[in-house]
């Protein structure tokens, strides 16, 4: 993907705070915090860094929900994300196919499998209830998740989301 250097991204990031045991609070690194963040990147690989960064903090079990128009960076930032948790394969946008299974590693060593959804072509959220997906949103993997509000309820409450867009918008 490319992004014109006159077109900054926009990234905010939204944390909730949860009851629920297991949840962290993200305050490791500094856009990371529990409130709505905004961090603007100038190119396609400051948004991959942004992705690396987020990377160094996920855990198996964790969702990243990204919400965004065509082009605000949504692939671009789960290649950083991909690449922060080890991933060696090409990472491309899983439009036609729904969904791309990689394998990273985690902080212990371990295999950890990422989990890369598209939900552009997604009819209604019944087809991904289909396909199992509380298998891959509650599972032992890393799940990112682009065009989620295509998913409806079924995206974790508990997941990250992320808001991309072009500056001024």
């Amino acid at each position: 993907m490319y992004v014109s250097p006159n077109r900054h991204l926009v990234c905010t990031v939204r944390l909730f705070s949860s009851p629920i045991v297991g949840i962290p609070y993200l305050s490791l690194i500094l856009f990371m915090t529990p409130q709505v963040t905004e961090r603007i990147t100038q190119s396609p690989e400051e948004t991959q860094q942004l992705g690396m960064a987020l990377a160094r903090v996920l855990k198996r079990g964790d969702c990243v929900a990204l919400y965004g128009d065509l082009g605000s960076g949504k692939t671009c930032l789960t290649q950083g994300i991909c690449d922060g948790l080890g991933v060696k394969d090409y990472v491309s946008s899983p439009t036609f196919v729904l969904i791309n299974e990689y394998a990273g590693v985690g902080p212990d060593g371990m295999v950890l499998p990422i989990y890369h959804f598209d939900l552009y072509r997604l009819g209604e959220p019944d087809e991904l209830y289909a396909l199992g997906c509380d298998d891959f949103f509650y599972g032992e993997g890393v799940c990112i998740i682009e065009w989620a509000y295509l998913g409806g309820d079924l995206i974790p409450a508990e997941a990250i989301d992320i808001r991309l867009a072009h500056a001024g918008q």
